[in-house]
């Protein structure tokens, strides 16, 4: 942090109508600093303070304006809950609503294995849930929490540690060990624990910009920590080929007047790889349906059921830009002609709802995850053998994303545009589909050595190669 030795002082200046009418002044560097007292002794006691801090040779913070000694006590005396607490006030108004719990579930995890005792801790139940759905939401802190809570976390507020302290190696292993267990005490699943680890990374990186350790640096960064080996990878045997995805939409319709009206929500997850989120906010302005040929999807924003509790004005859902989008971004994806006549007979029997929605429910609602998994638990029932159904093959409904991207790569399509139309980095797409891409180079192999066979057979007589 910049300092200065730089220090001058003024007289104590009185200001009269004020409730605190003397005024102590300083200055750091050329950077004045005011603080009004309500008696002359008491500003008397602070001005000769900061003199004394002055000739001892102590430097004064720049920002602050005061001696890194008492800089250094208001740090310390900030608890790693209360810091927590700020982290989550720091991130709510920028964080997307679905996001909101996975940081609550992540600190709640990592704070009460902070602490200086445990004696007196209460069932660490009630505090995970004290944390979860009252300290680490925003919105809920605007009222007062109920008595068993309150009673939690007035023991935690006592027994948490001090931001400081999470400089000790010793410490941070303790909060890495937590976020990587379970409530039973059973290790955490690798997906989890790491992305409950962004989130310890990001509230150590908050405290470092809030000069809480002696340097700016994170103190994780130095711990040897091995995250849970985890795949990203797409599995080939979710992935389901086309005859088997026309049986498993074949299998929705037959499911009455509530699958006849999701065979179409199934099928923008294949044919357009659209994601659940997407197809849920699809609205009719956005779709492009020629009588022949091809036509257009261009897909704007996304809706998530993220609970009211987390969202800003307390519905179930919340709408949110495209994944790894700007907010006024958009992604056109062409969909083929077989789809655009199933989208128009879709709206043609289903019409829309009151907000042009493409998909709802039989009532006019939203389409729930609990809904179409359902429906998508019956159809492969029915579509696949017995056998099938045992395995992952086509799992769920998110599955027919990857099948329809894992289509478009065998196809031949350029990876590049396989990522643009379903919403990836190309170096994602490389990541996720890496055994559905080394499958496509297989047969690209076996085509250059046929050609190169037909180069090596003699050319019969008359015939010339070019």
């Amino acid at each position: 942090m910049p300092t200065s030795y730089n220090v001058r002082f003024w007289d104590i200046r009185e200001r009269s109508g004020r409730r605190k009418p003397f005024e102590v002044r300083w200055a750091v560097a050329g950077r004045e600093k005011s603080e009004s007292y309500l008696t002359k002794p008491l500003a008397d006691s602070r001005k000769a303070e900061l003199i004394t801090a002055a000739r001892n040779g102590e430097a004064f913070d720049l920002e602050t304006r005061l001696p890194l000694s008492e800089l250094r006590k208001q740090k310390q005396a900030v608890t790693w809950y209360d810091h927590s607490v700020a982290f989550i006030d720091s991130r709510w108004d920028t964080t997307p609503a679905k996001s909101r719990p996975g940081f609550a579930d992540a600190l709640a995890s990592i704070t009460p294995a902070l602490v200086k005792s445990e004696t007196g801790r209460p069932d660490h139940r009630v505090l995970r849930r004290a944390l979860y759905s009252w300290s680490y939401n925003k919105k809920a802190r605007e009222q007062e929490p109920r008595q068993e809570w309150a009673d939690a976390l007035d023991w935690l507020k006592k027994q948490s540690i001090s931001v400081s302290e999470l400089e000790d190696p010793l410490i941070l292993r303790k909060a890495l060990q937590a976020l990587s267990t379970k409530l039973n005490g059973k290790p955490a699943a690798a997906r989890t624990a790491r992305r409950k680890r962004v989130c310890f990374n990001q509230a150590m990186t908050f405290a470092a910009e809030s000069k809480y350790f002696t340097t700016m640096a994170n103190p994780l960064d130095s711990v040897n920590w091995t995250p849970p080996r985890t795949s990203e990878e797409v599995d080939p045997e979710c992935v389901a080929n086309p005859r088997q995805v026309a049986q498993l939409l074949t299998a929705v319709r037959a499911q009455g007047p509530r699958g006849e009206s999701m065979e179409a929500f199934f099928g923008c997850m294949y044919h357009a790889a659209m994601r659940p989120s997407e197809v849920v906010n699809l609205r009719v302005e956005q779709c492009h349906l020629p009588t022949k040929g091809w036509g257009t999807l261009t897909l704007r924003r996304g809706m998530v059921r993220a609970g009211r509790a987390w969202t800003d004005d307390g519905t179930a859902h919340d709408q949110r830009s495209l994944k790894w989008r700007a907010p006024e971004e958009s992604r056109p994806i062409p969909i083929p002609p077989i789809f655009v006549q199933m989208l128009r007979q879709h709206l043609k029997d289903h019409g829309t709802a009151k907000d042009g929605r493409v998909f709802q429910t039989l009532r006019g609602g939203i389409v729930q995850e609990s809904g179409y998994g359902e429906v998508w638990a019956r159809a492969r029932k029915a579509a696949l053998s017995p056998a099938d159904q045992a395995s992952l093959l086509a799992k769920r409904p998110y599955d027919l994303r990857h099948a329809g991207i894992s289509f478009w790569l065998h196809s031949g399509v350029d990876p590049a545009e396989c990522a643009r139309r379903a919403g990836h980095s190309l170096a994602v797409m490389f990541r996720i589909y890496a055994k559905v891409l080394a499958q496509s180079q297989e047969r690209a192999n076996k085509r250059i050595d046929a050609a190169m066979e037909e180069w090596d057979t003699p050319p019969e007589r008359g015939e010339i190669r070019r």
